[in-house]
């Protein structure tokens, strides 16, 4: 394996562990990784993101369930609202300018980061 898998590796490797540990947010690094390191455009980084993550999620979500950590009574809706919500993103992502894209990701992450400093 070459050095660009090996990174290609190690970024996964992060971005599954935080995705594990914090319930979500894998993407957070994985979109920034995936536009400096890996150089790919913006649309692609956030759709490569969600795809990479996906799998991430599911093996989290099944861990904590089989744990008891998920109250079913707010699982269901709330997967209800986030399966709608995905597929409205996911059209809109190629429908919206790449930077305006960049912007709000980045206004999320900072609101994200200054809410969990307080």
């Amino acid at each position: 394996m070459n050095r660009k898998n090996w990174y290609a590796v190690g970024g996964g490797l992060l971005t599954g562990t935080a995705n594990g540990l914090f319930g979500g947010g894998g993407g957070m690094i994985a979109v920034p990784y995936l536009e400096k390191v890996a150089k790919y455009p913006t649309a692609s980084a956030h759709a490569t993101a969600i795809a990479v993550v996906l799998p991430a999620t599911f093996v989290s979500a099944v861990v904590y369930l089989i744990f008891g950590l998920v109250p079913l009574i707010v699982f269901l809706p709330v997967s209800i609202g986030v399966l709608l919500g995905g597929f409205l993103g996911a059209k809109l992502l190629g429908k919206i300018n790449p930077k305006i894209t960049a912007i709000v990701f980045s206004i999320f992450m900072l609101v994200a980061g200054v809410r969990m400093l307080l």
